[in-house]
C-alpha cells in the first residue's frame, strides 16, 4: 500500500494526467507531452512576471495610506524585483532549443515555484485585507481574482501546478473572509468557491484535450520518424535529434557526443539462418541497446546493422565511453532466436562536439571514420574519433573516386590461376582473379578495393568487365580449357546479369560449357531465395557452377542437395592443415566421398606442397590448385603455360 502511495504520489507531482484519471503513457511519451507543456508555460512566463511585477507596484500604491503601508512596500519591492529576475531568465531559456524530453525533476521544481508564488499572493489577503480603507480593500480583491484566473490560465495544462499555485490564494482568501461575520463576505465566498471550481475543471479538461492532442501528433509523427521493424527513431528522426543537438551547441555551448554502432556479426546470421531469423535479432539488439541509455536518449537505426545515438549535455568524455561500453557488454549474452542461442556484437565509433566537429556532414563523416577503425580492430572495439581516422576516411574516399575511373582508364586486369586435373595430369582450366593496377598506388589487394565496390554498387560495373574481359580471353584458349569467375553477392542483385553472361558467350563466340561461375557458401545462403532461379538459369544456358570455399558455410549439405553445383572447392584451410590434424583430413576425405556419390567434382584449394598433391592424389580428389601448380599469371602467360610439357612431367603419378 505505501509503494503504491508512494508511485502515486510521483506520478501526480511529475504532472502525470494518469493521476487524475487522464490518459495513461510510458515515460518516453510522458517526457514528450511534460517537454510540450513546459514550453508553453515558458511562453506565458514572460508576462505573467510583468503582471506580477505590476499588480505588486498597484498593491504598494494602494496601501500607501494604510498603517502596513512599510510591510507592503518591502513586499511588493521583494516581489517585483524576483518576478523581473525571473522573467528575464525565462526569456533566456525560450532562446534555447526546446527539449524533446523533460525529466519529472523538472515539473518538480514548476510546481514548487507555482505554490511559492502562490503563497507570496496568498498572503496579501490575509496580511493587508483587514487594514486597508475600501479602495485598497477593493484593489484586493482585484488583485487576487486576477492572480487565480492568470494562474490556472498558465498552468493550464498541467493542473498540478494549478492547484499548486492557486489553493494558498485560496486558504488566504478563505482565512480573510472568515475574519468578518458580514454576510457580504459569505456570499463573495461562495462566489469564490463557484469560480474556483469552474477554473480547476477548465484545467483539467484543457489539460486533458492538451495531452491527447499530443499523443495522437506523437504518434502521427512516428509514422514517419519509427523503424518498422524496431521500433526506434529511423535516420529522418536521428539527422533531426542531431540538428537540435548541434543548434542547442551554437546558443549555449551544451556540448554532446554521437556514438556510431555496426553489427559485427549480422551478415553471418542472415547466412546462417536466414532473412526471418535476421529481423527478429535486429529486434533483439534494438531492444537491448535502448536499455543502456539514459530515459530521454532513444538510440536510432539509420541503416541495416547501424544504429546511432546523440548523447545530449555531455558532462565528460567518460560518459559517452561508459555508454559505448554498455552496447558492447549487451550482446555478451546470446540472442535465443527460433530455439537458438545466436551470439552478436557489435563495434562503436565516438565523435564529441564540437572538438571533433560542428556541422553534421563533419560529425557523421568522423562518427564513420571512428568506426571503421574499431571494426577493423575486431568484435567490441570502442573507439573515439582521432586525427588519424579522417586521413584514412579520405584516403578511402580517395580510392573509391580512383576506382569510379579505373575501367575506363585501363587499370583493371585480370590473372589466372590454373586448375590441375590429377586423372589425366593436365591443365583443364583457370580461375579469373580481378586485379588493379593503381598508377601511383601499385598493385591494391583484392580485400581493399572490393568491399568498396560493393558498397558503393560499383561491383555490378565491375563484375560485367570481368565476365566480357574473361569470355574475350578464353577465345584465344583451346577448346578443352574453361574459365571460372567469382561472383559477388550483390551481382545476384543485378537482374540484367544473366543477359551480360549470354552477350559476353556470345560475342567471343565461345561455349557456356567453358564458363564456370563460382560462389561462396555465405553468399548463396544469404540470397538463396534469389539465387536458385538465377543458378538453374545459368545451368539451362550451360554455364557450369562451382560451390566455393566449401566447408566455411553452415548449411553446405543441404544446399548440395538442393542445388545442382557441378563443382565444389575445399577451402585452403582444410588443405593446409590434412596432413598435420587428423580432423581436417577426415573432413577432406569426407567431402571427397560425399560429392563422389553425388556426381560432383571436387577441386582442392590451396596445395603448397608436393606431399599435400600426394595425399590428393591417394585419396582420389578431382583437382587441385595452388602455389605448387602454378601463381597466378597474365593472359599471355596462360598459353605458355599450356604449352609447356614441364607441368605434366612434373606432377605426373
Amino acid at each position: 500500500m505505501r509503494t503504491q502511495l508512494t508511485t502515486y504520489f510521483a506520478r501526480l507531482f511529475a504532472g502525470d494526467l494518469s493521476a487524475f484519471g487522464g490518459p495513461a503513457t510510458d515515460e518516453a511519451l510522458a517526457g514528450h507531452i511534460r517537454a510540450e507543456q513546459m514550453s508553453l508555460v515558458l511562453g506565458y512566463s514572460v508576462g505573467i512576471m510583468l503582471a506580477n511585477a505590476c499588480n505588486a507596484a498597484v498593491l504598494a500604491i494602494a496601501l500607501w495610506q494604510s498603517p502596513d503601508r512599510a510591510f507592503a512596500l518591502i513586499w511588493a519591492v521583494t516581489v517585483a524585483g524576483a518576478a523581473i529576475a525571473f522573467g528575464v531568465q525565462s526569456h533566456a531559456s525560450r532562446r534555447i532549443t526546446k527539449p524533446q524530453f523533460v525529466s519529472r525533476r523538472a515539473v518538480h521544481r514548476l510546481v514548487r515555484n507555482a505554490f511559492v508564488l502562490g503563497a507570496v499572493w496568498g498572503i496579501v489577503p490575509v496580511a493587508f485585507f483587514a487594514d486597508a480603507d475600501t479602495g485598497g480593500k477593493l484593489v484586493i480583491t482585484c488583485l487576487c481574482s486576477g492572480m487565480l484566473a492568470g494562474g490556472a490560465f498558465a498552468f493550464a495544462t498541467i493542473p498540478i501546478a494549478a492547484i499548486a499555485f492557486t489553493a494558498p490564494l485560496f486558504l488566504g482568501i478563505a482565512i480573510c473572509l472568515g475574519r468578518s461575520n458580514d454576510v457580504a463576505y459569505l456570499l463573495i465566498a461562495i462566489l469564490v468557491a463557484v469560480y474556483g471550481t469552474v477554473l480547476l475543471r477548465a484545467v483539467f479538461v484543457n489539460s486533458f484535450s492538451f495531452a491527447r492532442r499530443v499523443i495522437r501528433q506523437v504518434e502521427a509523427e512516428r509514422t514517419v520518424r519509427q523503424d518498422p521493424l524496431t521500433h526506434l527513431p529511423n535516420r529522418f528522426a536521428f539527422n533531426e535529434t542531431l540538428d537540435a543537438a548541434l543548434k542547442r551547441l551554437a546558443l549555449s555551448g551544451e556540448e554532446f557526443a554521437v556514438l556510431l554502432l555496426d553489427l559485427d556479426r549480422f551478415k553471418e546470421v542472415n547466412d546462417k539462418f536466414g532473412h526471418p531469423a535476421g529481423d527478429e535479432f535486429l529486434v533483439q539488439v534494438a531492444s537491448r541497446l535502448q536499455r543502456c541509455t539514459r530515459a530521454a536518449e532513444h538510440v536510432a537505426r539509420i541503416g541495416g546493422d547501424e544504429f546511432a545515438l546523440v548523447m545530449a549535455n555531455l558532462a565528460r568524455p567518460e560518459d559517452a565511453l561508459e555508454i559505448a561500453e554498455r552496447f558492447v557488454a549487451s550482446f555478451a549474452e546470446p540472442f535465443p532466436i527460433e530455439g537458438r542461442q545466436i551470439v552478436g556484437a557489435t563495434s562503436v565509433g565516438i565523435v564529441l562536439a564540437p572538438r571533433d566537429g560542428n556541422t553534421a556532414l563533419d560529425v557523421m563523416k568522423n562518427a564513420d571514420a571512428a568506426l571503421y577503425r574499431a571494426k577493423k580492430a575486431g568484435p567490441g572495439t570502442v573507439c573515439f574519433f582521432e586525427d588519424s581516422d579522417d586521413r584514412v576516411s579520405r584516403d578511402r574516399k580517395a580510392l573509391q573516386s580512383d576506382l569510379e575511373g579505373a575501367i575506363a582508364r585501363d587499370e583493371l586486369f585480370l590473372a589466372f590461376q590454373p586448375f590441375l586435373d590429377l586423372a589425366e595430369n593436365r591443365i583443364t582450366g583457370f580461375e579469373a582473379l580481378l586485379r588493379w593496377q593503381h598508377p601511383s598506388r601499385g598493385l591494391v589487394p583484392p580485400s581493399e578495393f572490393i568491399p568498396i565496390a560493393e558498397e558503393t554498387g560499383l561491383i555490378h560495373e565491375i563484375g560485367e568487365w570481368v565476365i566480357r574481359r574473361a569470355c574475350a580471353t578464353l577465345a584465344d584458349w583451346p577448346e578443352e580449357i574453361r574459365v571460372a569467375v567469382n561472383f559477388s553477392a550483390a551481382q545476384f542483385h543485378n537482374t540484367g546479369i544473366l543477359q551480360t553472361i549470354v552477350q559476353a558467350l556470345a560475342h567471343a563466340k565461345v561455349s557456356p560449357s567453358r564458363l564456370e561461375v563460382e560462389i561462396t557458401e555465405s553468399m548463396l545462403l544469404s540470397k538463396y531465395g534469389s539465387a536458385a532461379s538465377i543458378l538453374n538459369a545459368l545451368l539451362q544456358l550451360g554455364v557450369t557452377v562451382a560451390l566455393d570455399d566449401f566447408g566455411t558455410g553452415f548449411s553446405s549439405l543441404t544446399y548440395l542437395r538442393k542445388l545442382p553445383f557441378s563443382r565444389i572447392k575445399i577451402d585452403q584451410s582444410f588443405i593446409s592443415d590434412m596432413l598435420v590434424q587428423p580432423d581436417c583430413a577426415a573432413i577432406v576425405k569426407s567431402v571427397i566421398s560425399l560429392a563422389r556419390d553425388l556426381r560432383i567434382a571436387v577441386v582442392a584449394e590451396g596445395v603448397e606442397t608436393a606431399d599435400q598433391l600426394e595425399y590428393l592424389r591417394q585419396i582420389s580428389c578431382d583437382e587441385v590448385q595452388g602455389y605448387l601448380i602454378s601463381r597466378p599469371v597474365s593472359a599471355d602467360g596462360v598459353l605458355a603455360l599450356l604449352d609447356t610439357k614441364k607441368l605434366v612431367a612434373t606432377y605426373a603419378a
